[in-house]
């Protein structure tokens, strides 16, 4: 191994070390950015289940996180190649999310995620940002511990990928094939802030409908899935109203539906209490935020 790569895992195993003191699980990662350890199971077909670590063995991803300094230690010297670290989001006492604000996919992800925030009434508070080497960023903030925010890519709007549940960031000092990752100025000592509300209710997934759709704001031809959109829209609370369509609309729209299920979306809108220009003003921004054409 070089001088450069031995000196590079050093120090990804003293940030690995640090972040863990902050409670933040860790795992190493490779300069490809992908967990360093591989799967013992990659050969094995007997395997009749997902193993998640139960096995024993090093080389699960992002179920082998920990806190612990000694088996990090020990994660690090099965993977001397690593040169980076990856910190699990969703786990306890922070439950991590991360907003990765991507720049590679020709889309503005800040002002992306600006218009959210104006749509929904929030503020991304002071958190950790941590800068990546193609010009992004990844916000950090903290969850509920009953609240597990899924992984996904580009479905808050276009350039903005989530980590949630099972999901990790590299962690800043970590060197991959495109540079080095780092804090923005002014954020290394602060604290994962918490999520606004607001925004948490668009990360997490709609309750699945506890009964078949019935009311009349339903329409067939957009299926069961339009219909449970619509069901979910129907059920909001005053100050869910605008923040439930919003998400149901850009759910319509990325599954190809979106066109059907504007006139049963405005019904169920006005059946919560919103007038019809508020209902058709907030579906087509999810249809702009989308990349579709209202």
């Amino acid at each position: 191994m070089a001088t450069t790569d031995r000196q590079a895992t050093t120090l990804a195993l003293a940030h690995a070390l640090s972040a863990a003191e902050r409670g933040l699980a860790v795992i190493p990662l490779s300069r490809t950015k992908l967990p360093a350890l591989r799967s013992p199971h990659r050969d094995d077909g007997s395997l009749t289940a997902p193993c998640h670590g139960e096995c024993g063995t090093f080389g699960h991803g992002v179920y082998d996180a920990s806190t612990d300094p000694v088996r990090i230690r020990e994660l690090f010297a099965a993977a001397p190649w690593a040169t980076g670290y990856g910190i699990a989001c969703g786990l306890p006492p922070h439950h991590l999310i991360g907003l990765d604000l991507d720049t590679k996919s020709g889309t503005d992800s800040s002002a992306a995620l600006r218009e959210l925030a104006l749509r929904h009434l929030f503020t991304i508070p002071d958190t950790v940002v941590v800068l990546t080497p193609s010009g992004g960023r990844h916000l950090w903030l903290t969850g509920p511990p009953d609240a597990a925010v899924p992984n996904s890519a580009g479905r808050l709007a276009p350039g903005i990928d989530i980590r949630g549940a099972g999901g990790y960031l590299v962690g800043p000092g970590s060197r991959t094939d495109h540079g080095i990752y780092g804090t923005a100025p002014g954020t290394a000592h602060l604290a994962p802030a918490a999520c606004p509300p607001a925004l948490l209710r668009l990360l997490l997934p709609p309750p699945r409908p506890t009964h078949p759709a019935t009311h009349p704001a339903t329409h067939p031809s957009a299926g069961d899935q339009g219909q449970g959109l619509v069901q979910f829209v129907l059920a909001a609370h005053e100050g869910q109203r605008n923040t439930r369509l919003f998400w149901a609309a850009c759910r319509a729209y990325e599954n190809g539906i979106g066109p059907a299920l504007v006139a049963p979306l405005v019904d169920a809108a006005l059946n919560t209490g919103l007038t019809e220009r508020e209902a058709r003003a907030t579906i087509a921004s999810a249809a702009r935020m989308t990349g579709h054409r209202p």
